[in-house]
């Protein structure tokens, strides 16, 4: 997608709109209460998010275009990845600090270069292997305080279960980013986006047998206003990629974790650790430079495709 500067500049707002959004969310279902079953907080950010989406999606006359699909078993594996991403994410959320539950989901999208060379077979060459294992080891600095036994509690203390939870949350994540990748070949945008906060509803109800707390009313009023929001950052999200290059408002992602810290400071009193200052700079510093190498590589395919081309 060719864009100029001012659309690449409104395409930047968007995703740093929709960042800010989506921490919002995070704050809210943070604020709820450790209490909540995580598959009855996905619930309401699932459903709960389709209102701002629905609305959307009719005020630019898409709702009927996007309720079809030729994929329906892939948006149901696209749902149940993320469904069972966000289950691990949320419970992680509500257990651990607010910037190390955003700084170890930043694995996510490490994950997503991992599966997509073994599911998708696409070609991942040394330097954003490096750039992986890099990261990584940059989740392991912000996550090992949590996670080992000499840690307060040890290995089975809540905050340990929670930094394990987004972990496997993240590899849930990355797993979903490969699926959307096969459903963006055939599937429009919007008919992904619909079809991802509808399963995640239907998918999350299952979650029900397994005991649901009864809300008090703030906590109610906080998870409606999550799923809101996550309807809200989704379509902001979306706006952001017709605006601008993918490659242009990925970093901004990472955004994320200076709001992160502000909001857990101000709110939850958590003040940030060395672990994760240190280990977060390294994660996003890999994050970015896989960013820049795929576009580098996109830069050059599309060079060799016009090479090739014969002459007209």
């Amino acid at each position: 997608m060719t864009v100029d500067a001012g659309n690449s500049l409104r395409g930047i707002m968007f995703k740093i709109i929709s960042v800010a959004i989506f921490v919002l969310m995070q704050t809210c279902i943070k604020a709820a209460g450790s209490g909540v079953p995580a598959g009855q907080i996905t619930f309401y950010r699932s459903a709960f998010a389709l209102i701002p989406i629905i609305a959307y999606l009719a005020w630019r006359r898409d709702l009927r275009t996007a309720v079809h699909t030729d994929q329906p078993f892939g948006h149901f594996k696209r749902g149940l990845f993320g469904v069972m991403s966000m289950v691990f994410g949320f419970y992680g959320l509500v257990h651990l600090p607010l910037p190390e539950a955003i700084a170890i989901g930043y694995a996510s999208p490490l994950m997503a270069v991992v599966f997509a060379a073994l599911l998708l077979g696409e070609q991942v060459r040394l330097y954003r292997w490096s750039a992986v294992v890099a990261g990584m080891v940059g989740v392991l600095i912000v996550s090992w305080p949590k996670l080992t036994l000499f840690s307060e509690g040890g290995f089975g203390s809540t905050q340990a279960l929670g930094a394990a939870a987004v972990l496997a949350g993240a590899v849930l994540s990355g797993l979903a980013m490969v699926q959307v990748r096969h459903l963006v070949k055939t599937e429009r945008t919007p008919t992904i986006v619909f079809y991802f906060s509808l399963s995640g509803a239907l998918l999350s109800l299952l979650s029900l047998p397994f005991g649901w707390t009864a809300l008090t009313g703030d906590q109610a009023i906080l998870l409606i206003a999550a799923g809101i929001c996550g309807g809200i950052a989704q379509i902001f999200l979306t706006e952001s990629y017709r605006h601008a290059d993918v490659s242009a408002v990925a970093p901004f992602e990472y955004t994320s974790f200076i709001l992160g810290i502000a909001i857990a400071f101000v709110i939850f009193d958590d003040v940030p650790t060395a672990p994760m200052m240190i280990g977060t700079a390294i994660t996003v510093a890999a994050g970015i430079f896989i960013v820049y190498r795929e576009r580098r590589l996109g830069l050059e395919r599309k060079a060799a495709r016009k090479a090739s081309a014969p002459p007209g």
